[in-house]
C-alpha cells in the first residue's frame, strides 16, 4: 500500500466555496474514487489556503490514470481548476506527492 500527500493551494477569495463544494462532492466522484482505487482520502485546509491532501492505494500512478480515464473526473477538475493558485492545468495534474520521511506504524 502507497501512503500518498500532497500539497496545493487554494485561492483565499474562493476558500469558503470550496468548503463548500467539499460537503457535497457528486456521488458519482466519490464512486470513481473508491473503483479506481483512492482509499483513506482525506484534505486538510489551512485558513491561508495551503490545501493537504492525503489517500492511501495500492498503487498512486494507476489510481491517477484510472481517475483520468472518467468522465466524471473531467469535469470536477475543470470545475475545481479556477479555485487554485499557481496551477498549471488540472488540479489532479498539479499533486506533487510529498517524500515520507517516517511513519509511525
Amino acid at each position: 500500500m502507497e501512503r500518498v500527500c500532497f500539497l496545493l493551494k487554494v485561492r483565499a477569495e474562493r476558500l469558503a466555496e470550496y468548503r463548500e463544494r467539499h460537503a457535497a462532492v457528486w456521488p458519482e466522484m466519490l464512486e470513481a474514487l473508491r473503483a479506481t482505487g483512492w482509499r483513506n482520502y482525506s484534505l486538510f485546509l489551512r485558513e491561508d489556503g495551503l490545501l493537504v491532501g492525503y489517500l492511501e492505494t495500492d498503487d498512486f500512478a494507476e489510481a491517477r490514470e484510472g481517475m483520468a480515464a472518467t468522465e466524471v473526473n473531467a469535469l470536477w477538475q475543470a470545475e475545481m481548476a479556477p479555485f487554485f493558485e499557481d496551477l498549471d492545468g488540472r488540479p489532479d495534474e498539479g499533486m506533487r506527492p510529498l517524500t515520507e520521511v517516517f511513519h509511525l506504524d
